[in-house]
């Protein structure tokens, strides 16, 4: 049957018949929107807010953010609780992309007092060795370690306990006495990147490095 339209005198607004094409339309990103699942849009959401901080730096002067950033975490957290944070895939060479952590952020601002400047802020650990190193490298040839022991006390907890530290450069090492022990737990791990909280309530984003590193 064929749709007729209300008469032209009409004055009263009627609805429009179904066989009216409605204006409305779908796009392709609206589909993605809905689409996408909850921990990818929820990672993406996250790196989008630390892409510009600088490692973390310019966090620190910028409550707003680092609210908006610790939110974005959590949102993480939740979608990671109950899983298994500390197997084999932990092993890995990861790579700083952000952090709360004063003393890294202390020696990445003030690498250049020293004629250097920081590269990569790297976290190796293999869950069979029983070990976790903390690098800071100076490009071409300085770097600065901190040898652990772990122990996997959880689905997501890892303690360590620092056992030795060295300074090192081209044709040189000065070693340094170990300092202190703690935990860490990966809220949320996938084969991308890592979400982690420490003992000391300090926050850590990092990636899976397209290398690995040897000391």
């Amino acid at each position: 049957m064929a749709c007729l339209s209300p008469p032209a005198t009409y004055t009263l607004k009627t609805p429009k018949p179904s066989c009216y094409k409605s204006t409305s339309t779908v796009t392709r990103s609206s589909l993605t929107d809905h689409s996408e699942p909850p921990a990818l849009a929820a990672k993406r959401h996250l790196l989008r807010l630390i892409a510009d901080q600088d490692r973390g730096l310019k966090t620190q002067s910028n409550t707003k953010k680092l609210a908006e950033i610790i939110g974005a975490i959590d949102s993480l957290a939740a979608i990671g609780r109950g899983t298994v944070t500390t197997d084999e895939t932990l092993s890995a060479t990861w790579r700083m992309l952000w952090t709360t952590e004063k003393e890294q952020l202390f020696i990445i601002k003030n690498a250049r007092v020293f004629g250097t400047a920081a590269g990569d802020v790297l976290q190796v650990i293999d869950t069979a060795g029983k070990s976790l190193n903390n690098v800071i490298t100076f490009p071409p040839d300085g770097v600065f370690f901190v040898r652990s022991d772990i122990q996997i006390a959880s689905p997501q907890r890892v303690n360590f306990q620092f056992t030795s530290a060295v300074l090192r450069g081209k044709g040189w090492e000065f070693p340094l006495p170990p300092f202190g022990q703690g935990w860490f737990e990966s809220y949320y791990m996938d084969d991308e990147i890592r979400v982690v909280k420490d003992i000391r309530q300090d926050y850590l984003v990092v990636e899976r490095a397209p290398y690995s590193w040897k000391e």
